[in-house]
């Protein structure tokens, strides 16, 4: 079993498998708020290209949260699963969805700090997240890059269950998974230093690669 010493150390491993992107002026690195904001910075360092981060708020069935019914973006994209939103009674899809939009603005305007909108049109997206457990936000992540006009999307995790690849394989024109354990566990058994990624980490990442 790999184990990463932490999510730089995953960042540069990954690197190392993306190096076809390296200087591509069409290529820009998101990051997955906040655990993937860290791998993200390491990989657009090592290739050269720009980072930004990809806010995305999954809308979760209440009585199943890790469930998605839907997921919400940047520049009021919404992308529902409506054989699951359909079965939803109209006022929890109405709190989930209020309760979630809060969320992704306070995250927007924390991180966007007056930098313009993003926009993905004709642009190589690679969606970065630190592991990928069920891949409900990355595939969320992935529906929400198209609708902001990217015109490839790659998702990008150092470790991740084989399920997880299988449903994003479905979704992105590539994933780069390093791990994929026959018995995975939580991501975060795959790192020495797994600590929960602060606002202030996020920020001075971007900060870092402006």
């Amino acid at each position: 079993m790999t184990t990463y010493r932490d999510r730089a150390d995953a960042g540069r491993r990954l690197a190392d498998k993306l190096t076809d992107l390296a200087g591509r002026p069409d290529a820009i690195v998101l990051g997955l708020v906040r655990g993937g904001v860290e791998v993200a910075r390491v990989i657009a360092d090592r290739l050269r290209v720009p980072m930004d981060v990809l806010v995305v708020r999954k809308l979760g069935v209440p009585y199943a949260p890790e469930v998605a019914y839907g997921a919400l973006g940047p520049g009021g994209v919404q992308v529902l699963n409506e054989m699951v939103a359909d079965r939803i009674g109209e006022t929890d899809k109405t709190e989930v969805r209020q309760r979630e939009q809060a969320e992704l603005e306070r995250r927007e305007g924390l991180y966007r700090a007056g930098r313009p909108p993003l926009d993905l049109t004709g642009r190589t997206a690679v969606i970065v997240d630190d592991g990928l457990a069920t891949g409900a936000t990355a595939r969320a992540a992935v529906q929400v890059a198209r609708h902001l006009g990217a015109a490839r999307v790659v998702v990008a995790v150092p470790v991740g269950s084989r399920e997880a690849y299988d449903m994003l394989a479905a979704e992105a024109d590539q994933v780069v998974i390093l791990e994929t354990p026959p018995d995975f566990m939580a991501v975060g058994a795959y790192y020495e230093d797994f600590h929960e990624v602060s606002d202030d980490e996020v920020t001075q990442a971007l900060t870092a690669t402006a």
